[in-house]
């Protein structure tokens, strides 16, 4: 792990020019000492670093000397961020990774890196179907937000009405194969999903982002407003510890073990916007499954197995 830090403050320092062995410190999370003997140990080691004692003193790289450890071009960084960014909001050593990067990269690169990690974000809780198409205009989506450019798009919402709107993207969220897109529009904030886009062009107009928008966060507030539309109801089953993992599945974030009983079942708690939507879910699995209430699901349940046997039953 030594050798990663030694590289780690040598594009430090060649980012910043002057660092001080307490700079580095808080940018590798080591202590000041550590710090201290990695700078000490470039030096020995023929590095063309050195000190400058006093105040306003630090450690530099000799005559403003550059290393090519990285050999990033700009479209390469972008390339390496778009890449790398989704996994950041799912994995933190991905963030902290990331974050490092970005301070050894040249300031002429930063901004356009900077911007692609915080392009996309990944949210693996389904909504929907699976195995999805990724739409082809992502990757022209990626681009907006990066450049940060206005886009031009056509929009058919869930009635089938086609609209045209101007719309300054901010973000684009990969949810279990389904994407949105979280964009500015002349009536704030709006989410549009990716594959009710039709026509679109980046325009050379550049788009407005507010200062402090934080997609992650963002998201979670616009999953939270959904969530509570599609959990109207709850209901209360006993159902096999060994498939609870199968419901997980088909309820998401709806699916809430509560506790595991005697007989080995699993008191779970779901739910869904009405009683038909869990009644739904549930009736492929017979007596897998038990509801405890509420009535409504057991009245929707009921409903089904008749209707099921009036047309399927043997005469």
């Amino acid at each position: 792990m030594r050798a990663d830090r030694l590289v780690a403050t040598l594009l430090l320092m060649q980012a910043r020019g002057r660092v001080t062995a307490a700079e580095v410190a808080a940018e590798l999370e080591v202590s000041v000492a550590t710090a201290r003997r990695d700078l000490e140990a470039l030096s020995a080691a023929g590095v063309p670093v050195y000190p400058q004692p006093g105040r306003g003193g630090g450690w530099s790289l000799v005559g403003g000397a550059r290393t090519d450890l990285t050999g990033l071009t700009s479209t390469e960084a972008r390339a390496l961020f778009l890449l790398a960014g989704p996994a950041a909001s799912v994995a933190p050593p991905v963030r902290s990774a990331l974050r490092k990067l970005v301070g050894a990269l040249p300031d002429t690169f930063r901004a356009d890196a900077e911007a692609a990690a915080d392009a996309v974000v990944v949210d693996s809780t389904r909504w929907g179907d699976r195995n999805r198409l990724r739409p082809a205009v992502v990757d022209a989506l990626q681009d907006a937000v990066v450049r940060r450019r206005k886009v031009s798009l056509e929009y058919e919402n869930r009635a089938h009405h086609r609209t045209r709107r101007v719309v300054d993207p901010w973000g684009l969220v990969d949810k279990d194969d389904v994407w949105y897109l979280v964009a500015g529009t002349e009536k704030g904030q709006r989410t549009f999903r990716v594959d009710r886009i039709g026509e679109m062009t980046v325009t050379d107009v550049v788009a407005e982002r507010p200062a402090d928008f934080d997609l992650s966060r963002e998201w979670e507030r616009v999953v939270d407003e959904v969530e509570q539309r599609r959990s109207l109801l709850s209901a209360t089953l006993l159902i096999s510890e060994r498939l609870v993992p199968v419901l997980r599945v088909r309820f998401g974030r709806h699916c809430e073990p509560l506790e595991t009983r005697d007989d080995g079942r699993v008191r779970v708690r779901v739910a869904a916007p009405m009683a038909v939507s869990i009644a739904q879910e549930l009736a492929g699995w017979g007596a897998l499954v038990e509801v405890l209430e509420p009535e409504s699901v057991k009245a929707e349940l009921a409903r089904l197995g008749s209707e099921l046997v009036e047309r399927y039953a043997p005469r």
